[in-house]
């Protein structure tokens, strides 16, 4: 898993994947979808296995208000997030291999007080 920094809540987070195949090579990916839980491991914003319409090698994947939105019972600076991508690929071993990475970053609450 991979950090990723920090985004605002309700604001805007980029995150860029790139697939390679088992050489490091670049692969467009025959599909891919990804997850966006909390800490708690709850989908956020009813994203889940959510499918890219275009694979390409880099894609950029682009979260931002209510996929960012905290409750407002969130009392803490930063709150957890957790990004899964999932997408298949053709290689000389085999027709639609899995590919599967995750990234970790966090929420800063802006009605936070210290």
């Amino acid at each position: 898993m991979i950090s990723i920094g920090t985004a605002n809540e309700k604001g805007t987070i980029v995150i860029t994947c790139v697939f390679t195949d088992e050489d490091g090579d670049a692969v467009v990916p025959n599909t891919i979808s990804w997850t966006l839980t909390d800490g708690a491991g709850d989908v956020v914003n009813s994203r889940e296995q959510v499918s890219v319409a275009i694979p390409a090698s880099t894609t950029n994947i682009v979260m931002s208000g209510d996929d960012l939105e905290l409750e407002a019972t969130d009392t803490s600076q930063y709150i957890d997030r957790y990004f899964l991508i999932e997408a298949t690929y053709n290689s000389t071993y085999g027709t639609d291999l899995p590919l599967r990475d995750s990234a970790y970053f966090k929420v800063e609450n802006l009605r936070y007080i210290e």
